[in-house]
């Protein structure tokens, strides 16, 4: 009788092993890694950079979390397979799409998107651990810094409302700017004005008028158009200023009608996000250069009539980080939570100290936090979404990242693939 070895199947017992095992080391060895780079500096680092094993398994696990979600024996799965990025990627390159556009509305509830601006986009609220699809006319939804105005764009006109599904405050038909792929939908506080950000201008929009406020008419171009690329945008929390950029555009600082008042030239080579802090003391702009950037930090004092070149040192900015491409961001009361291309989110002080950090994988695409400051939502190009209780205490070792957070689950939504948890 002859055995055959080599095509034996490896049993549940041996990859559940496996998988801990080689988990584990390869979360350490990263921990340690970048540890020892950000204290003693990368230059110093002398070893190999660790390798997840896992690939092999990848089939195989996919099988397991397909079956756990039709049993609905998924915290048993999670349990006995804590999720990682790396040896899932192959799927993640299939199946991912954009999570984007996440909004908090209260208690454990959020709503959020699916596709980019040039995709066939769904909307849904997750609650807890359901979900709910929600009209497929909907293309964007955007929140107000504060008083909680929500803002929804479907069939060419945007709704403002008091609250989720609160009273309507105002309606925008849109003209001008119908049928543009919406990368970003900001409310006023107020719900009477909206700011919208596409890649074929960034407008103003009032009941009266959609107002191009960037990029700025180049008159002696007669083939001159509005196109952007890397299109970004954002409101003071009090709505005193507009900031716009793009890859091909300074940071421009504007007053609430649009007007310029002030600029701030890129560090790294292309300007690529901002946001305020929370307490609007602060501005932060983000410029990159292919999966790495440079953040730099502005008192709001000095906005008005401010004149950063760029590539030049000055002491009207502070350095806020020094490596991170800056996808998406939000801010608590101390720091400014935000998502990078390498798949990491760090928690940034107003002075540049890194609080924490945590990695996810994927290009991070989407952030939102509760009011009590206690719970992260965070989508990224993989197609999934994480739900972070933070400083709750790690889950498993498998995590990479120093913040002590505890991921309840992992939404997937896959293109071609019923939805699941992990």
């Amino acid at each position: 009788m002859k055995f055959n070895f080599f095509n034996k199947k490896k049993s549940p017992t041996n990859i559940k092993e496996e998988w801990n095992r080689l988990g584990s080391e390869y979360a350490k060895g990263v921990n340690e890694m970048v540890e020892f780079g950000e204290k003693n500096g990368w230059e110093n680092w002398k070893g190999k950079e660790p390798e997840d094993k896992r690939d092999h398994l990848a089939d195989e696990i996919f099988k397991l979390l397909k079956k756990a979600n039709e049993t609905n024996t998924v915290q048993e799965f999670r349990n006995n397979y804590p999720p990682s990025h790396s040896p899932i990627i192959k799927f993640l390159e299939k199946k991912g799409q954009s999570i984007e556009q996440l909004q908090f509305i209260d208690g454990q509830k959020i709503v959020f998107l699916t596709g980019t601006s040039y995709q066939k986009r769904q909307a849904y609220v997750l609650d807890n651990e359901n979900t709910l699809k929600l009209d497929s006319s909907i293309n964007a939804i955007g929140k107000s810094k504060k008083n909680n105005v929500f803002a929804i764009s479907a069939e060419n006109k945007i709704t403002t409302t008091q609250g989720w599904e609160g009273n309507i405050i105002s309606s925008f038909e849109l003209n001008e700017t119908r049928d543009l792929g919406i990368t970003e939908l900001i409310p006023f506080n107020d719900g009477l004005k909206v700011l919208l950000i596409t890649s074929e201008g960034i407008f103003l929009i009032t009941k009266e008028t959609e107002k191009m406020i960037h990029p700025v008419p180049d008159l002696d171009d007669e083939g001159w158009d509005s196109y952007i690329d890397m299109e970004n945008a954002t409101l003071s929390n009090d709505n005193q200023f507009i900031v716009v950029g793009d890859q091909c555009s300074e940071h421009r600082i504007l007053d609430a009608n649009g007007s310029q008042i002030g600029g701030i030239g890129q560090q790294s080579e292309y300007p690529h996000y901002c946001l305020f802090s929370k307490d609007d003391s602060q501005l932060i702009t983000n410029s990159c250069h292919l999966y790495n950037g440079i953040t730099i930090g502005v008192s709001s004092e000095k906005l008005n009539g401010i004149n950063i070149p760029e590539y030049e040192e000055s002491s009207l900015y502070n350095i806020i980080d020094e490596g991170m491409r800056v996808y998406c961001g939000t801010t608590s009361s101390k720091c400014y939570i935000l998502g990078d291309a390498h798949g990491y989110i760090r928690a940034i002080d107003q002075n540049g100290k890194c609080i924490w950090r945590h990695f996810l994988g994927s290009t991070i695409s989407g952030i939102t936090i509760s009011d009590d400051e206690k719970t992260l939502w965070i989508g990224s190009y993989s197609g999934m979404l994480h739900k972070l209780q933070l400083a709750k205490g790690f889950r498993d070792d498998h995590t990479i990242g120093n913040g002590n957070h505890y991921e309840d689950f992992r939404l997937i939504l896959w293109k071609e693939e019923p939805e699941m948890k992990w």
